[in-house]
């Protein structure tokens, strides 16, 4: 067996190590694009094929627990599986900065310049197939982000090689059958049809 297959793998694994300190690093500079981000930490895997993006923080965002860590997380794993994604291959953020007196996001409902930003260079360091907006606030960010028209609920588009995707509050949802039904049929608009790269 010659030297360079045996050193193969080694190689394999050293360029794998440097690109997660690359992701990691370009996932760092995008929190720093708004002031506070890092108040509430994103989760799931970086290298995922779905991002989330959540505009209005939850009960748990508020309390300072990680994004999509309470039954809203559940749901969206319940969600992506049912759709026929893998549901460890999400990646949740969220875009506002949290009002620490309040709980509130910052500016919710309006355009917020450093969201957009912060969105964008998310989902460039992440790279996935699908980016869904959990809620209207979101959905701002996230058209802001791509330089899109307003996202109507339900109805993905097209983006930059990305489907972009808004939902009318997946969270507030799970109190609510109605609105959870209205939620799982715009979500169900989201299919895993693009090949992996």
């Amino acid at each position: 067996m010659s030297a360079r297959l045996t050193a193969e793998p080694a190689r394999v694994v050293a360029l794998q190590e440097l690109y997660r300190a690359k992701l990691a690093e370009e996932l760092r500079a995008a929190r720093k694009l708004q002031p506070g981000a890092d108040t509430v930490a994103d989760s799931g895997d970086s290298e995922a094929r779905v991002l989330f993006v959540k505009g209005e923080p939850g009960p748990a965002e508020v309390c300072g627990a990680a994004v999509l860590s309470g039954p809203d997380g559940r749901a969206a794993a319940k969600s992506l599986e049912a759709l026929g994604f893998d549901p460890d291959s999400m990646f949740a953020m969220l875009a506002r900065a949290v009002v620490p007196s309040t709980g509130d996001a910052t500016g919710a409902g309006a355009p917020l310049p450093e969201a957009a930003l912060r969105v964008r260079a998310t989902a460039e360091a992440i790279d996935p197939y699908a980016i869904v907006a959990l809620d209207p606030t979101a959905a701002i960010d996230l058209a802001a982000a791509f330089s899109v028209p307003p996202l109507r609920f339900g109805q993905p588009i097209r983006a930059l090689g990305r489907v972009l995707l808004a939902v009318d509050g997946l969270e507030p949802s799970l109190g609510d059958p109605a609105r959870k039904r209205r939620v799982w049929a715009q979500l169900r608009a989201l299919k895993p049809d693009a090949p992996r790269w």
